[in-house]
């Protein structure tokens, strides 16, 4: 099975210049916590993302303007993501051996066209392998990206 068999295919995405009150009322209309961060809405060239805990944390808890914060000043940058014909399980190691929640889906020439979210995982995984990627993303002492 590949992330495209279980992707949210077309996710929404903004721009770097989005700011977060933008962002975060697209995080709220598409019941997500995470958006992806591309060059700019023709291109969909993936350059970061923008998480809820990026505008609580980096922004909200640091005393910043929020209504004139851009997404830029917030998201993370030079992030993982997996090409589309990635098979699952590859993308459910990348996700573990990186601690990340959720991991951009790009085509061939570093568009974004889907993200794979732990969610996704656990509706087409077996138990074991939900369990897995749940603890190992889970785990202290890293530095989960998103």
């Amino acid at each position: 099975m590949r992330v495209t068999d279980i992707m949210t295919a077309d996710p929404a995405c903004c721009t770097p210049q989005t700011t977060l009150p933008e962002v975060a009322q697209m995080m709220k209309d598409n019941d997500c916590g995470e958006i992806p961060v591309c060059d700019s809405e023709e291109s969909r060239q993936l350059v970061g993302v923008v998480t809820d805990r990026d505008i609580t944390v980096r922004a909200v808890a640091e005393g910043f303007d929020v209504a004139a914060t851009t997404v830029e000043d917030v998201m993370s940058k030079n992030v993982l993501s997996v090409p589309e014909d990635t098979s699952v399980s590859e993308c459910r190691e990348q996700m573990e051996d990186h601690q990340i929640r959720r991991m951009p889906v790009v085509d061939s020439q570093g568009r974004c066209v889907g993200i794979v979210a732990q969610a996704d995982i656990a509706r087409n995984a077996s138990t074991r392998h939900t369990a897995e990627l749940v603890k190992d993303v889970s785990r202290p002492g890293g530095q989960p990206q998103a």
